[in-house]
């Protein structure tokens, strides 16, 4: 079955300015977008409001799953409809395994016990699938992990909860080339008909490995520009000083620090 999440016309801002002005994006199922853009031009914020922080103050616009709004949904509500978002700097959870974790995720996305034996194998497979080492599902949660464990963890618990939609803010990052390849293969496998895919990146790299169907620069808290190959070969060769120019950008302000998420956007333009 297809899905299709829509961002219409939605504009963000915390006390002291504005981030997201106006920004429209829609995304099928079986498709791969990839956001670039220099930092601080929003596209953290974006991910952080689609899965549902507090932080921001939504003033107008609406987010859309399968053409029914979200704006007043939890962030739990939102992770058991099917979106997932894979963090930019995952937390340690001291305490807790991440075999605990991710089966207690599967079960609150379900509302149903999950086979001990069914949950084992296919969690094996995705050690595997990962690289990860054997000893992973007896670990808490990052504790003690490199920059690129903790970048593959997020993409094993992608496969282990095979959400509709993935938001993967800067999954890339801190990783070198062959767990970059690793990450990437594993993300090529779940592209289907029943899963769409956000990337959100401001290096090229990853883009040579997961080949989005739509490329767009963010700048100033909107999409400027849209198209595929041919912008990632151009910024790889120009950087992002071309764009700031066409459409008149000045450079970016530093975005808001993110915290972890909490409870729902809270959406002032529907009010």
């Amino acid at each position: 079955m297809s899905h299709i999440l829509e961002i219409k016309n939605l504009s963000a801002r915390v006390p002291e300015k504005e981030i997201l002005k106006n920004f429209s994006l829609t995304i099928k199922s079986g498709e791969v977008h990839a956001i670039m853009g220099p930092n601080g031009t929003g596209k953290s914020t974006l991910s952080q409001i689609i899965m549902g922080k507090n932080t921001y103050e939504v003033t107008s616009g609406d987010i859309l799953f399968d053409g029914k709004s979200i704006m007043d949904l939890t962030v739990d509500e939102r992770a058991r409809l099917g979106v997932f978002l894979a963090y930019q700097s995952p937390i340690e959870v001291e305490g807790v395994t991440n075999s605990d974790f991710v089966r207690a995720a599967m079960k609150a996305q379900s509302n149903e016990d999950v086979s001990l034996f069914k949950f084992i194998k296919e969690y094996e497979k995705a050690c595997k699938d990962l690289k990860m080492p054997e000893d992973l599902p007896h670990r808490f949660l990052n504790e003690g992990f490199s920059g690129g464990e903790r970048k593959r963890n997020e993409i094993l618990q992608m496969k282990m909860l095979k959400p509709k939609f993935a938001i993967l803010d800067e999954i890339d990052s801190g990783l070198d080339v062959d767990a970059l390849k690793i990450v990437s293969e594993n993300i090529n496998q779940m592209v289907s008909n029943e899963f769409g895919c956000l990337l959100i990146t401001h290096y090229e790299r990853l883009l040579d490995y997961v080949k989005p169907t739509h490329v767009h620069i963010m700048m100033d808290g909107h999409i400027v520009l849209s198209g595929k190959d041919e912008l990632i070969k151009k910024v790889d060769q120009n950087g992002y000083d071309w764009v700031r120019e066409e459409f008149n950008i000045s450079s970016p302000s530093l975005e808001v620090k993110h915290a972890i998420l909490g409870s729902c956007a809270h959406n002032q333009g529907n009010k």
